[in-house]
């Protein structure tokens, strides 16, 4: 190789002096094919030897299984080669396919599209992670709505991604704005699209009802066409880098309520890079079409069996209901904000909306209700009856006949002979007198009775000597404490004589004793 200034020297004496390629060789004691590449060429390139790779001999293998499937990645390739003999690395196949697809990639070229007012909103989701809720985790989706006129952007976030949910979010949106644009346009949501085949595509049956009652057309975007829907999908990356770092939340309901003053106080209120003006200052609500008269029902429906402990099961949690349902088929609707219980079209119960999973609800409440049935249950029939006939008083008054020593089903049987005797008010009447001379049985009521059945004399007043004492008015008596008085007296003198005179009866086989024995 050449020194720098024997290679000056060739190209100042055969450029400059004009000498000959031979003389020059002569002169420098140099080759004469050494002096022509160096006039031809000063600075030569480095000698670069092409060097080998395992990959060289599995290429034309790579080929054929890109025309099989263009989108396969080098793990994949690695594993089709691998039993053809190749054991290299798998950093050159990566390389190789990075190559070959720069190559034959083309680049596309797309109309920018700037819709009227009115005429487009654009929708997506977003996924944010996840909020836990006392152990349970629940992801976290951002539901983003854009209207591409003025940018104008409406954000929901909900733990679901169900087509209630998704029709939901855009009633909040139509209703919050006043209105709904023409056409709506999505990505392959399965929610809204159900089959696309090249410019075909199948709704979802469910979802064109709903584009029907708002009035509005459907539109889907190509498959892996994202720049059909770049305004919404810049939206949602503004929301990851403007709205979703140094944050930190409880609940569903906290995100939104934050979501919601940062949509008020800064994405819809700062200067659009495109549009020069601020989605507030150019959303024009007026060119939006109205909303029907009436709001569909969209909440999360399904159907729970109610068990023998009054709960049904939704969504993790367990929520109770009236016992006579129980056995029963109810109708359970659920948005992020309550739970509501039907039968059929009526309203059991209603419950705020719990994230969490393994909670019970309402048991207390519920389960009250159940013990007071219970208890009423426990009466037997004839006691039902007779409180039937006498009124809610006589519940009491057998409760505390029970806790005497007197049979309880023979004072209801004797309770139901004067009723049919003297018939259920004049009992009634004397059940409450003896209710309130706590002189509880049925013969305290049967007294009572026969002394209202006697017909008693009126006797004269007493006329005394002096006047003033005639005129002394003095204070009625009860005589009910001294009936029950005399009745229990009465009682406790026939059980005391009754062991007495057991006691004087010999037992058979055996004589009597006395004192003809001793």
């Amino acid at each position: 190789m050449l020194t720098p200034d024997q290679i000056n020297a060739i190209h100042r004496l055969h450029f400059v002096e004009q000498w000959p390629l031979r003389k020059i060789a002569r002169h420098l004691h140099i080759g004469r094919r050494t002096v022509t590449k160096y006039a031809e060429a000063p600075a030569q390139p480095p000698a670069h030897r092409e060097r080998a790779s395992k990959l060289d001999p599995f290429k034309a293998a790579i080929t054929d299984l890109l025309q099989q499937d263009s989108t396969a990645n080098a793990p994949v390739i690695a594993q089709r080669l691998r039993p053809l003999g190749y054991d290299g690395g798998i950093t050159v196949i990566k390389d190789y396919l990075r190559a070959v697809r720069q190559n034959t990639a083309a680049r596309r070229a797309y109309v920018r599209v700037e819709p009227s007012a009115g005429e487009r909103f654009d929708i997506d989701w977003g996924h944010f992670g996840a909020l836990v809720y006392n152990g349970a985790t629940r992801k976290l989706y951002a539901f983003c709505l854009v209207e591409a006129h003025s940018r104008k952007m409406y954000l929901e976030f909900t733990h679901s991604q169900s087509f209630e949910t998704f029709v939901r979010c855009h009633l909040h949106a139509f209703a919050e704005w006043g209105g709904c644009a023409r056409e709506l346009w999505f990505d392959n949501l399965a929610t809204a699209v159900a089959e696309h085949e090249g410019n075909l595509v199948r709704f979802n049956p469910r979802f064109l009802a709903f584009a029907r009652e708002c009035g509005f057309v459907p539109r889907a975007c190509h498959v892996a066409a994202a720049w059909e829907k770049g305004k919404v999908e810049r939206a949602i990356g503004y929301v990851r880098q403007n709205f979703w770092p140094l944050r930190s939340f409880t609940d569903l309901a906290d995100v939104n309520a934050q979501a919601r003053q940062w949509l008020a106080e800064v994405a819809n209120q700062r200067q659009h890079r495109e549009t020069g003006q601020a989605p507030n200052q150019r959303f024009r609500p007026e060119c939006l079409k109205p909303l029907p008269a009436l709001t569909p029902d969209y909440r999360d429906s399904a159907e729970g069996l109610v068990h023998k402990d009054l709960r049904l099961s939704f969504d993790g949690n367990r929520y109770c209901v009236p016992p006579r349902y129980v056995g029963r088929k109810l109708t359970v609707k659920a948005d992020s904000s309550s739970v509501t219980i039907y039968n059929q079209h009526h309203e059991i119960v209603r419950y705020a909306r719990s994230w969490e999973r393994g909670r019970t609800f309402g048991a207390e409440r519920f389960q009250k209700e159940l013990l007071a049935q219970m208890a009423a249950a426990e009466r037997s029939a004839a006691q039902q009856r007779l409180v039937a006939l006498l009124g809610p008083t006589t519940e009491d008054y057998l409760r505390r006949l029970a806790d005497t020593d007197r049979s309880l089903a023979r004072q209801v049987r004797e309770l139901l002979a004067l009723v049919r005797e003297y018939g259920p008010d004049p009992v009634a009447a004397a059940l409450e007198k003896a209710h309130t001379a706590r002189a509880f049985g049925a013969d305290y009521i049967a007294n009572i009775l026969r002394q209202q059945q006697v017909r008693r004399n009126v006797q004269p007043p007493l006329c005394l000597r002096d006047p003033e004492l005639n005129d002394l008015a003095t204070d009625p008596l009860s005589l009910a404490e001294y009936d029950a008085f005399i009745l229990r007296s009465r009682k406790e003198s026939r059980d005391l004589a009754a062991p007495e005179t057991e006691s004087t009866q010999p037992d058979d086989g055996e004589p009597p004793t006395g004192s003809d024995d001793l």
